[in-house]
């Protein structure tokens, strides 16, 4: 039965597409990072950013994902002035481009067997499960998770691009004095990756933003 997503604080939308793809794909927390070019999108348009899904690994229903959403050229926009597509020209190109560099660095740091590529029409995401960031209802980064964020920190380094990331839950109820509901976690969840690029690694704060949603 397909979800619609509700928008929380500042969050972005997407509702048309979102309902199909929950129809497919049970998650208990996804990790958004998009990384769009500011020659396409001015700051005003940022706002509109669609939460731009793709496909999910195969046999992983019910994992969550820390999911790392990259786009070249014009960015597709829900809810801003344009709801254009790519025209897959140039910019499909550019994107392939991403998709064999990211896939190459992801070999040669012997990453397969915790990092998914996935490339389709929105973009290129490198895809992770939760239990590899996050101890059950924790949104405390697991020692052992910062080594990946360090090595996934060289393609963000890599460009200078915004960066947004997103928490998402499903109806799996979540009620402590910490986290009253799934947007708690969630959203603390998304900051505290945020933090860790930024405080730790030294990544510029003004390229980051982060977003948590509850299971609607």
């Amino acid at each position: 039965m397909a979800r619609k997503k509700r928008n929380s604080g500042g969050g972005l939308r997407g509702d048309e597409w979102m309902a199909t793809y929950a129809d497919t794909v049970t998650l208990l927390l996804t990790f958004f990072v998009l990384l769009y070019s500011m020659s396409s999108v001015d700051a005003e348009k940022t706002k509109g950013i669609a939460n731009a899904f793709v496909s999910m690994m195969s046999g992983q229903s019910g994992d969550s994902l820390l999911q790392f959403n990259l786009y070249n050229g014009e960015v597709p926009l829900i809810g801003g002035e344009s709801e254009e597509n790519f025209d897959g020209g140039e910019e499909l190109t550019d994107q392939q481009k991403m998709f064999n560099t990211i896939k190459e660095f992801v070999h040669n740091n012997n990453l397969q067997d915790v990092v998914e590529i996935v490339d389709d029409e929105r973009g290129v995401a490198m895809q992770l499960r939760d239990n590899i960031l996050f101890e059950t209802s924790s949104s405390d980064l697991r020692e052992d998770s910062k080594a990946i964020l360090n090595q996934l920190n060289t393609i963000i380094a890599s460009v200078s691009n915004p960066v947004l990331i997103e928490g998402h839950t499903d109806n799996r109820d979540i009620n402590t004095s910490r986290f009253p509901s799934n947007w708690e976690l969630s959203a603390d969840r998304a900051v505290n990756v945020v933090r860790y690029f930024v405080e730790v690694l030294g990544q510029d704060p003004k390229r980051f933003s982060a977003t948590g949603y509850g299971e609607f």
